[in-house]
């Protein structure tokens, strides 16, 4: 109990040190995801503007997603038209079988950010990297995961900042 209320007399403290207001959100850290609080936080008056423009980022980023998916399988079957001996197949057979399905698992994490733009950005980069995700698909279910487990609030801040990841991170694939 009293590590309870020192812990609230530190944030206070903290946030009046830093003039700032802690907003609680969730990231990934260690594969573990930081979600956003039930609590619902004060909506502005702007909350219907910004929900649409955060709709309409999203609906930007699943198409730039389908995108992807669409030039890897291109590449899948341009490798695949190259390698039309036996042996070939037989070896993209056995690779695609190890591969299988991959299990990704990720804890929500309640986390009180006095800069969740930052904070989002480390966790992405801490889950992408940690879990060796690559693939289009993959990486649409880690941001509908950050979507779903984040109020609308920040919903056009996982938008960006995820774009800017996936940017960073994979370079080499280019938009049309």
């Amino acid at each position: 109990m009293k590590e309870h209320s020192r812990e609230q007399h530190y944030n206070k403290k903290h946030q009046q040190r830093s003039g700032g207001c802690c907003r609680v959100s969730f990231c990934c850290s260690n594969c573990r995801l930081s979600v956003s609080s039930s609590e619902e936080a004060d909506q502005s008056s702007n909350s219907d503007r910004f929900a649409s423009i955060s709709s309409l980022a999203h609906a930007m980023v699943q198409e730039r997603l389908d995108q992807m998916i669409r030039q890897q399988r291109q590449q899948q079957d341009q490798a695949r038209v190259l390698h039309r001996d036996r042996s070939s197949r037989k070896q993209i057979r056995d690779h695609d079988h190890h591969q299988g399905t991959r299990f990704i698992v990720m804890v929500a994490m309640e986390k009180c950010s006095y800069d969740p733009r930052e904070d989002f950005k480390e966790s992405m980069i801490e889950m992408i990297m940690a879990n060796r995700i690559e693939e289009a698909k993959d990486l649409r279910s880690l941001l509908n995961y950050y979507m779903s487990m984040n109020s609308k609030e920040y919903h056009g801040v996982i938008l960006e900042v995820f774009y800017e990841v996936c940017s960073n991170l994979f370079p080499f694939c280019k938009c049309d």
